[in-house]
Order: structure tokens, then sequence, then C-alpha cells
């Protein structure tokens, strides 16, 4: 029987659009067996999600997404089948959302010396009024008129070298996975081929990420192109890691990266689930 895995999306709790419990019956109507709710720096989502799981039919696996930086960038490092209670990563997690909370303040700031008001505001009524993202900043412009799409918005105001660009400090790699490992999951390096890499620099981190105890590349995503699905499953059989998926979805204005769409793995790459009976489990209630 062919199982359909997406173990990478978001929710409200953090820059998704759609709540845990109407992410989980939307996976379920899209024909999803295993899902992982990954938010970023957060798992304040899992509990809403794990209640609405029960009896759906769906198997809801922990997850996390951890902002890293390495090499002078940010890399998202996903956590998977972990405990949720487990204090070191919760620990790790809460200073990651103190840096975000500043981080918006000062988008916000920098974007109003832009002739940009209200825009702090405005970003934190996108968002739950816990995690305030880029992505929120990114709805609250596109909605003003700024720039027609998340594309360009990001482009014209959030990269580097633009009005409303705030250099990330995350967290450590080695930390990350870390935590991940401390609390009983796995770590995964998401969407690898998203990154403005040479092929040089990324098996570095894919290496760094090995030696530190990582468990996979996410193979394939909503970001990759079969190419490059193919290409990060040589990776992965490199380093000996095994392969992920996921859709990294964030809601239906991103029908691109939807639930259940996602194409099998190459035939050489060894699923992160082989062997996960006690890892797939829901969040007790």
């Amino acid at each position: 029987m062919n199982v359909c895995y997406d173990l990478h999306t978001h929710t409200t709790a953090s820059d998704g659009t759609l709540p845990p419990s109407v992410l989980v019956a939307r996976a379920v109507a899209a024909g999803v067996d295993v899902l992982a709710v990954t938010d970023h720096d957060t798992t304040e989502g899992l509990l809403e999600a794990s209640i609405a799981a029960k009896g759906s039919g769906i198997c809801l696996v922990t997850g996390v997404e951890i902002s890293v930086t390495w090499g002078g960038q940010v890399v998202h490092i996903v956590g998977l089948g972990f405990d949720p209670e487990n204090k070191t990563l919760q620990a790790g997690l809460a200073e990651l959302r103190r840096f975000r909370g500043w981080r918006a303040e000062e988008i916000g700031r920098r974007l109003e010396k832009h002739g940009i008001s209200g825009a702090y505001e405005g970003a934190k009524g996108y968002s739950n009024g816990h995690l305030i993202s880029r992505t929120h900043f990114a709805r609250f412009l596109v909605e003003q008129g700024y720039a027609p799409d998340m594309r360009k918005v990001f482009k014209q105001f959030l990269t580097q070298g633009k009005p409303g660009h705030v250099a990330g400090e995350w967290a450590d790699l080695g930390k990350a996975v870390g935590w991940i490992h401390g609390a009983g999951g796995e770590a995964v390096i998401a969407h690898p081929a998203r990154y403005s890499m040479t092929r040089t620099k990324l098996r570095r981190l894919i290496g760094e990420f090995q030696e530190a105890g990582g468990a996979a590349l996410e193979v394939v995503s909503g970001s990759h192109s079969r190419d490059e699905a193919f290409t990060m499953a040589k990776h992965s059989r490199d380093f000996s890691l095994r392969a992920s998926v996921g859709s990294d979805y964030h809601g239906p204005e991103t029908p691109w990266a939807d639930l259940g769409k996602l194409s099998a793995l190459p035939d050489n790459a060894v699923p992160i689930w082989r062997g996960w009976p006690d890892l797939a489990v829901s969040i007790p209630a």
C-alpha cells in the first residue's frame, strides 16, 4: 500500500494561514496519511493538531523548523518525532522567539524610516500575535499596495540591502541538531536546493550536519524541481543520510506547494520513515 507522507507544513502558530485543526482536516481531505506540523521555532500548534488528528485516520508526527545561522546565511533544520515537552529544546526555541520578537520590532522601525508607517502593527494583525515573521510583513506590504506579490515584496523590502532587512542571529547548527536529538527526534535539512550555495558549500553543510548527528535531507520539497530531488537524493546517499519529503505548505495561497501532491522519492533514496512505527505517534492530549 502506498502511504502519502508530508513532513513539512506550517500553521498560524508561525507563518501559515490555516489554524492547526484546519490544516489537519485539509491534509486528510488531500489524502495525506502521515503529517508533520513543523512551525518555525515553535511547537505551539502541535496540541491542537493532535486533537484534530484523533479519529481522523491521519498519523501526526511531532515537528518543528529551527532557524540556524551557518556559513553566513540562514539554514532551516526540521525536527521530527521528538518529545515536545523536552525542556532543553523548549528553552532553545524560546530564545529564538525572543530574537524574532526584537527583529519584528526592528523591521517595523526600519520600514517606518523608509516612509512606511504602521508596518509592525499591520504584520502583527496577520499573525497569531506571538510570532511575527517576515512573511507577515510581506502580506501587509502586498495588501497595502507596496508590491504586487509576495516574491516581489521580499525582493524590494525584506532581503539584504533593502529597507526592511534585519540580519538574523539564529541557532548554531550543532546546537539545533543537539536539541532535536536530546528530545528523542531526528533532524532534517529543509529544502536544501533552495539555499544559494555552491555545490562545494552545500556539501560542506551536509557533512557538518551529518557529523553533528543529522538524519536526513529533505529530498522532495514543494520548492524543489524533479532534477533537484534527484541531485539531493545523490547527496543523501553520499553522506549516508536518509531522505525526507515535505511540501513546506503555508496555505491555499501557494498551490504549487500543496498537500498530498508531492512526487515520489527517487528509487535509490532511503526514506526517513523506514523503521518508524514508534516514531509516528500523536501527542497526548
